[in-house]
């Protein structure tokens, strides 16, 4: 019988030795997973709701208009009526409601 709650004090005392790493996993997921997650599933939605017309910025700094959409491109029209041809996830931020600066 001393024998047996020696062996479980052990199996307990395992137990507690990987709490602490399976609490520092959880407070990962929370505060850094999560919400990298939820921010690429707005971007997402963000890049799915465009249409023609719309003002963008892309992720290298063009300033542009939307004119065409695809499944993976957008025809954008850029300052002197040139055409440039991106893909789609290259779209970071709408800037049609933007006020300009002074």
């Amino acid at each position: 019988m001393n024998t047996l709650l020696i062996v479980l004090q052990q199996q307990s005392n395992g137990l507690m030795n990987f709490l602490p790493l399976i609490l520092i996993i959880v407070v990962f997921w929370f505060f850094m997973i999560r919400p990298q997650m939820k921010r690429q599933k707005e971007l997402k939605n963000f890049r799915d709701s465009l249409k023609k017309g719309d003002k963008i910025v892309t992720t290298g700094g063009i300033y542009g208009k939307v004119l065409e959409i695809g499944d993976y491109y957008i025809i954008m029209e850029v300052e002197g009526q040139n055409r440039l041809k991106i893909d789609k996830s290259a779209v970071i931020k709408d800037m049609t409601d933007a006020t300009p600066a002074k």
